[in-house]
């Protein structure tokens, strides 16, 4: 029996409908399954959520051509200032000393969630099935065949490769049979934007305090994201703070590197964890995005690790499609999960580096973590090496994190 597609991807959100754009315009037969309808075009708010775009990943939009319709919305991050609360040390990180034009961008989920869907659903061999649910699956030798509902109206569709990029809490990985390692880092994250007296000037704050560390993002109209992780037990307490009593605990925490905070918009929270699938392919099958990993949002490595993803499979079904290699074998997936294993290493390291670094009190340590940011801060190369990781930058990258368009397909046949 054929397959009905080459590649289903589970999970029409930002990683699903990346991997959708990349695939675009290749010999595969792709589909896209998603739950949630995309919504009408919303007009910009105050409290839009934002997401930090390292600059591989900035890369990965240029190369799919996407980014001329995301830059406009674009903050560019020009440099970095990392401290610790109560602390003598800092470090300050500019784009101008690496020769960058930016060291990242912040941009609202909003522009994506808009760009992204719709340039997927735009692409010819892409099909989309929205709204709809994966519900089951049956595991067969050529293929897997999956069970959808909704507006679908229960069809079956086979495919030779299913991508599972349903998030967190994946219901394709749990029906794959693949399991996680948790780790629980007890913090929920408060996340709100703010407005604060003095123009931020492109810059981003790391600030590390006894609770948990706290990051304010540039963005546009003087806004900035803040995202403050605190101790779950007080998650609630903060959530009920009136606007200026928020204000006011934030401004003890931060300072007044910005002047007053004048302004604090609608605030929501989410909780903390490391969690790691135990395996990132099965059968015909691969777990991509936050369904293969989910980081602490320090230094705001989550969705670009997730982005090279989607570059690194793209890249190897781009070449089984011009091949005409089975896109789901054995092989390729082996290449897929031998690719990536370094970076989530890596990355995920060194972001739990970071928060079990800061947050230990031993008072020694403390003094040796501020003396380590103001050594950081006087040594150009210490600073490049962090930058490496911080970029997406660190080892072998994707030919898409590279800037650089999958290559274009010369057979013409199919076409003639």
């Amino acid at each position: 029996m054929t397959a009905d597609v080459d590649v289903l991807i589970v999970g029409g959100g930002l990683v699903g409908a990346s991997l959708a754009c990349a695939l675009g315009r290749s010999r595969l037969r792709v589909a896209l399954v998603e739950p949630v309808p995309v919504e009408a075009e919303q007009q910009p708010s105050y409290d839009d959520r934002t997401t930090a775009l390292a600059p591989s990943s900035q890369r990965i939009f240029q190369a799919l051509g996407l980014w001329p319709e995301l830059r406009a919305e674009a903050t560019p991050i020009r440099a970095v200032h990392v401290s610790e609360r109560g602390g003598f040390g800092f470090t300050r990180l500019r784009a101008a000393d690496e020769r960058l034009e930016a060291l990242g961008y912040v941009i609202p989920n909003r522009c994506l969630g808009q760009v992204l869907p719709v340039r997927a659903a735009a692409q010819p061999n892409v099909d989309v099935f929205c709204p709809a649910r994966a519900e089951a699956i049956v595991t067969e030798s050529g293929a897997i065949a999956v069970q959808l509902a909704g507006e679908a109206g229960g069809r079956t569709l086979r495919t030779r490769l299913l991508v599972a990029a349903d998030g967190a809490r994946s219901h394709m990985r749990e029906l794959l049979g693949i399991g996680t390692e948790v780790h629980d880092y007890e913090q929920t994250a408060v996340i709100a934007n703010l407005t604060p007296e003095r123009d931020h000037a492109g810059c981003a704050y790391e600030r590390f305090t006894a609770e948990g560390p706290m990051a304010l993002l540039p963005l546009s109209g003087g806004r900035c994201a803040l995202i403050w992780s605190v101790p779950r037990a007080q998650a609630e307490d903060v959530l009920a703070l009136s606007d200026q009593a928020f204000l006011d605990a934030v401004q003890e925490r931060f300072g007044y590197r910005l002047g007053r905070l004048l302004k604090a918009g609608r605030r929501s929270a989410f909780p903390l964890a490391m969690t790691t699938a135990q395996a990132f392919t099965a059968h015909r099958a691969v777990v991509i995005g936050n369904a293969a990993h989910s980081l602490h949002p320090v230094a705001g490595q989550g969705f670009n690790l997730s982005l090279r993803d989607v570059a690194a499979l793209a890249e190897l079904l781009h070449e089984a499609g011009q091949t005409g290699a089975d896109p789901g074998a054995s092989a390729l997936l082996a290449r897929y999960e031998l690719a990536r294993q370094a970076d989530y290493r890596r990355v995920g390291g060194f972001t739990h580096f970071l928060v079990q670094l800061f947050s230990n009190r031993v008072p020694g340590l403390v003094g040796a973590r501020n003396a380590g940011l103001l050594a950081l801060d006087l040594l150009p190369p210490g600073k490049h090496g962090f930058l490496r990781y911080a970029m997406g930058r660190a080892g072998p990258l994707p030919r898409l994190a590279r800037g650089l368009p999958l290559p274009a397909d010369t057979d013409t046949s199919a076409t003639s």
